[in-house]
């Protein structure tokens, strides 16, 4: 068997401004990458609990969020609920079509999006889009291919700097704090 290089594709410079669609991963991102059964045979992950007020400041900015995962978990569904995530899509082999699906319905193209995702599944998605981000225990060969590695792993405050980094960025930041702060003050 004979492999080939794998080269990053070239991305013009980040429009920030353009980022209107935060997609990501599950295991290994929005948790620690573990697949737990208790003895009833129950599934049971780890989320982290700042995460949500970083989807929270998504909302206030106006940005969409997604979680396209190849796994299927009622225990995801509930957090997803929790946190209001947008759009939850699961058991899904081919990320880069469903995305596809759910661009096409928000009337937004590659260019509108981030993608933070961990492992091989998640590359072709993370090239497409206009912004990847890993988290800091994605496996190695990602870390080299995406655009940002947080410096939290997954499960562990990826998720939230990978927030911040996209409201820094966009200038929205303290405009999304301040907005959040207005409301339960």
């Amino acid at each position: 068997m004979s492999f080939k290089k794998i080269v990053k594709p070239y991305k013009p410079l980040v429009r920030w401004d353009k980022i209107k669609l935060v997609v990501f991963d599950c295991d290994g991102v929005l948790t620690d990458g573990k697949i737990i059964y208790n003895s009833a045979g129950t599934e049971v992950k780890n989320f982290y609990s700042q995460d949500g007020l970083g989807f929270r400041l998504l909302r206030e900015a106006g940005v969409h969020t997604a979680v396209v995962t190849g796994r299927t978990s009622t225990v995801l569904e509930r957090r997803c609920q929790d946190m209001k995530i947008e759009f939850l899509y699961q058991g899904i082999a081919h990320k880069v079509q469903k995305i596809n699906e759910l661009l096409q319905e928000l009337e937004l193209d590659w260019d509108c999006v981030l993608m933070m995702g961990d492992d091989w599944n998640d590359l072709p998605a993370m090239f497409k889009a206009a912004v990847s981000v890993c988290p800091a225990d994605a496996v190695e060969d990602i870390k080299q291919l995406a655009d940002y590695v947080t410096s939290h792993t997954g499960g562990h405050g990826a998720v939230r700097e990978c927030v911040e980094l996209v409201l820094t960025n966009k200038g929205i930041y303290e405009q999304a704090l301040l907005a959040y702060l207005n409301q339960i003050s």
